[in-house]
Order: C-alpha cells, then sequence, then structure tokens
C-alpha cells in the first residue's frame, strides 16, 4: 500500500520537501507509519499521526487513500452549539481585534472578552499552519467552550506566515451573557487551542515543538 504523508515546520525542513512516500504492508497501523518515519525527528522528539484531518490512535488501521500528515509537537503548548455563532479562520493577512469582537456581538449578551496574542522580545515569528486540518480542529475547540459555557458565540482567528514584533498572531473572542462564562470561554479556548492545533513557530530560526497533541479522549480505539 503506498501512502503520501505531509510534511510540516522542521520535520519538512529537515527533509527538505513537504511530503513523503511510504509502502507500507496492507493493514498497517498508525503506529507502523510512525516507525517508518521516525528517522524523520530529532532525537526525543514525539510524533503524532493525523488521519484524515484528525489525531488518529497507535492502533488505528489506516487505508488506501487516507490523507496522512505528521505532526510534530505543535507550538503552544463537540457539535456546534444550535443558538451559537462560531466564526474561525486561519489568515496570512494581519488580523483586526476589532472585527473579531464584532463577529461575537449579541444582544443576549452582557458581557464581551477578547484576547489578542502577540510577538513579543524578538523581531518577527514566522507560523505555519496544517490549513486543512488546522480550521476543524478550531472549531471543535470553540464549539466545546460553547457548550460548556453557555456562550452567545466565539470567533478564533489564527496568523500563518510572518508576523512581526507587536503583531497579532492569534485572536480569541466570546460573548456571554455574564462575564465569569465570557471569562472563562476565552480562557479554555485559547488554553486547549496551544495543546492540539497544527500550527507550528519558528522563533530566530528555530522551530518551538512545546505539546504533543493527542486523540480527545487519549484512548485507543478498537480495530478488527
Amino acid at each position: 500500500m503506498n501512502v503520501t504523508v505531509k510534511l510540516f515546520a522542521g520535520l519538512k525542513e529537515a527533509a527538505g520537501r513537504s511530503e513523503v512516500e511510504l509502502d507500507l504492508p496492507d493493514g498497517a497501523r498508525v503506529s507502523d507509519a510512525l516507525a517508518a518515519l521516525a528517522h524523520l525527528a530529532p532525537d526525543g522528539m514525539s510524533l503524532v499521526l493525523a488521519v484524515n484531518r484528525e489525531y488518529a490512535f497507535d492502533q488505528q488501521v489506516l487505508h488506501p487513500g487516507d490523507e496522512l500528515a505528521l505532526v510534530p509537537p505543535v507550538s503552544g503548548g463537540a457539535p456546534d452549539a444550535p443558538s451559537a455563532r462560531i466564526h474561525v479562520a486561519v489568515r496570512d493577512e494581519p488580523l483586526s481585534l476589532e472585527a473579531i469582537a464584532a463577529r461575537v456581538a449579541d444582544p443576549r449578551a452582557g458581557a464581551v472578552v477578547t484576547f489578542d496574542g502577540r510577538t513579543r522580545e524578538v523581531p518577527f515569528l514566522d507560523y505555519e499552519a496544517y490549513v486543512e486540518m488546522a480550521e476543524p480542529v478550531l472549531r471543535e475547540i470553540a464549539g466545546a467552550a460553547v457548550e460548556r459555557h453557555g456562550l452567545c458565540a466565539a470567533a478564533v482567528e489564527h496568523r500563518v506566515g510572518r508576523v512581526a514584533l507587536g503583531e497579532a498572531s492569534v485572536l480569541v473572542a466570546v460573548s456571554a451573557p455574564h462575564r465569569p462564562e465570557a471569562f472563562l470561554g476565552a480562557r479554555e479556548i485559547i488554553d486547549v487551542l496551544k495543546d492540539r492545533a497544527p500550527f507550528w513557530k519558528k522563533e530566530e530560526g528555530a522551530w518551538k515543538h512545546e505539546s504533543v497533541p493527542s486523540p480527545p479522549d487519549g484512548t485507543a480505539e478498537s480495530s478488527p
């Protein structure tokens, strides 16, 4: 079974290309693909395989036509509620705090909380993302916060490309009937995003790998 595996950040630089080809036996599992790709990782780096844009368990069986991506630790560290609005975007141009706050305006809301994560102390940061996976992951994270905290709306935007000193790399905005829920919802979104969303940043020539993502429930799925 021939499969193509997408590479990102430092793995892409180490391989000198954005994709690699693997020849795996029929019935191969995620663990087999990771073993075949282990040579691409620096010593001690944990890797995760994304299958069809979702983080995969080691025992998950691979099939011809699966979309595979080798995910190094990301640089951070539920269905949408029917009555809430959720907006997510990955952009290669400057982000607007005013615009994202406007996206969560709601007549039911007595509180709007925003978070503005910026480049600091260095002239710039370079960001890369697995965009096709990142936006669904951001939507899942925002949707879970909406449901858990009863938010009226949630919005998340993240930059890719070069982000200069003082510019925003990630914005979060939420609205809720009361301020405790709004603060909790915004905090949850940014914290989980840093742990799970497939974004990577390069600072002063080095990729930062800080958090190893895992499948949502952390348990292995059964396979035939």
